[in-house]
């Protein structure tokens, strides 16, 4: 089915239209339309700064690291291990030794619920929320199943804030050894009060986990003023490359924690009786890693802090406002949620519309949202609703393109009525 044409709009401002013209993808049609990307939540779309990185590296410089004594090796280590100076600072880390490269978010959880997991005891506890993404509920199970330890589940208010007082009642026996919270909800939009909650934690004797896979993408994130123990998130949503993401972790502790996995670049010393284990934050990083990926990570995190976070955030915050004005336009749409902070996330539903059907619908009109429970099952269970429709927004978003959504959905509805 198709709804009408896009008509071409001048751009927002001056700035949005330079920030546009570095995506090269955001010029492509689909469905012979312009193509209007809302699903940067999922994974955002990359500027010629983190292209032509990767790139060049590959074309001018490619070599495996650490151990080469040759040109080429010992400058692409100079480029990836410059990258761990950039992610600290990006993060406001103590020090580049506490920053552990891995996969994604989801590895570095993992990391953790092994690593730091490995030093629990039966029947201490960990505290997640009915909010979480598999990647920040699966691994504490296994965990759960694995050492015996205590999972526990803070709930949410319908709103869909974290319930603080029901919070503070799950760590009052004192017994919860780690809080792993999400920093932004990826179904909600919802911002975590993370110092709160750090605090909270630390005053009950336990440490903190944040997953910051969004939060990071929109806000500026400094660990030490948030008073966290551990932190991820993952380059693609942060305009960088797929298969590289980020633990920082305060450095006693990755001291204190035994390697995830093991082979070559995490050992000291091999012989057939024992092996010994490389200084933090290489004992965590096996084998050969993503380096040109991570040098991609390098690239966006520069090209991320050029624009500012704090604009960015500005921009992100009065495209969300615009959102949720408009799609009250829409008969029959609910937004899902109301958080009190919200990120540039928002879930909405149609009557007599599943959301696989709208995002089907808004694709053959050249719009990308993302449809389904968004990794999040526990949650949409929570909220009474097997699947939502989402959009999400990034720097290279306009209030234009809002408009084109909300008015296909309005011609959708119409279809459907």
């Amino acid at each position: 089915m198709s709804v009408g044409h896009h008509t071409t709009q001048p751009q927002q401002a001056l700035e949005s239209s330079a920030i546009r013209a570095q995506f090269p993808i955001l010029g492509e049609k689909v469905h012979d339309r312009p193509l209007v990307f809302l699903d940067s939540a999922a994974s955002a779309q990359k500027p010629n700064a983190v292209i032509d990185a990767m790139a060049d590296t590959m074309r001018t410089q490619y070599a495996n690291i650490h151990r080469g004594l040759h040109w080429m090796s010992e400058r692409t280590t100079e480029a990836y291990e410059g990258v761990r100076d950039l992610v600290a600072g990006f993060l406001n880390a103590p020090s580049r030794e506490e920053i552990v490269f891995t996969r994604n978010s989801t590895e570095a959880i993992n990391l953790v619920a092994y690593s730091y997991g490995a030093l629990l005891k039966p029947g201490q506890a960990v505290v997640i929320s009915e909010m979480e993404h598999h990647a920040n509920l699966v691994p504490w199970q296994m965990l759960r199943d694995r050492a015996g330890i205590e999972l526990r589940i803070a709930p949410i208010t319908d709103a869909g804030d974290l319930d603080m007082d029901a919070f503070k009642a799950l760590l009052s026996d004192g017994n919860v050894a780690l809080v792993a919270i999400t920093h932004m909800s990826n179904v909600l939009g919802g911002v975590t009060p993370a110092k709160q909650i750090a605090d909270l934690a630390h005053a009950a004797g336990a440490l903190v986990l944040f997953d910051g896979s969004q939060f990071v993408v929109h806000r500026k994130t400094d660990v030490q003023a948030l008073g966290a123990d551990f932190y991820t998130f993952t380059g693609h949503k942060l305009y960088g490359p797929t298969g590289i993401g980020v633990l920082w972790a305060r450095k006693e502790l990755l001291e204190a924690m035994p390697p995830f996995m093991g082979g070559g670049d995490m050992i000291s010393t091999v012989t057939f009786e024992r092996s010994t284990w490389a200084n933090v934050p290489h004992k965590f990083e096996a084998g050969t890693p993503a380096i040109i990926e991570t040098i991609g990570l390098g690239a966006a995190i520069s090209w991320v802090e050029s624009i500012g976070m704090d604009a960015i955030a500005a921009h992100e915050a009065g495209l969300t406002a615009y959102a949720l004005k408009r799609l009250q336009d829409v008969p029959g749409l609910s937004v899902v949620g109301n958080p009190q902070d919200r990120g540039g996330v928002v879930s909405f539903t149609m009557q007599d519309v599943h959301p696989h059907d709208l995002a089907t619908l808004l694709d053959r009109n050249g719009i990308a949202i993302r449809a389904g429970h968004h990794c999040a099952e526990p949650l949409m269970r929570r909220l009474g609703l097997t699947a939502t429709a989402r959009a999400s927004f990034g720097i290279y978003t306009l209030k234009q393109e809002i408009d084109v959504l909300a008015d296909t959905l309005i011609r959708i509805r119409d279809f459907f009525v």
